[in-house]
């Protein structure tokens, strides 16, 4: 059973920093793209970053850029999203995904595009 597991979310201050992580089992993702999104309470699920299956190429929200970066690890199947410089605008539901075939900076943000997708993990940041 494929599963993808999201961890590392929680309650922080406005300005601190957090890494997500997304665990990955039940088939090796070494040639899946790994992408990253969040829902806000009332809110559509939103593109956060993508990495590609090679980690070649990441790409992210315009408004995020500068303070996200994901990253891979092949050899533990995970995936990573670092957040730093927190904004209570930041408080949602993370979910990460997994998606094969090519990608570029427009398919990266589509996420019909994407076939599995964990459960999600709440990040709350307090002003």
């Amino acid at each position: 059973q494929v599963q993808l597991v999201e961890s590392g979310g929680g309650l922080v201050q406005a300005g601190g920093s957090l890494r997500l992580s997304c665990a990955a089992s039940g088939r090796t993702f070494k040639y899946y793209n790994r992408g990253w999104f969040r829902q806000a309470p009332g809110k559509e699920r939103e593109f956060v970053a993508a990495i590609s299956w090679n980690g070649g190429s990441t790409y992210y929200e315009e408004s995020l850029k500068g303070r996200f970066t994901i990253s891979r690890d092949d050899a533990t199947n995970t995936v990573y999203l670092e957040i730093h410089s927190l904004k209570p605008e930041d408080t949602a539901v993370y979910y990460c995904a997994a998606s094969l075939g090519y990608i570029d900076y427009v398919r990266s943000r589509q996420r019909n595009l994407y076939r599995d997708w964990g459960q999600g993990t709440q990040v709350t940041v307090s002003s």
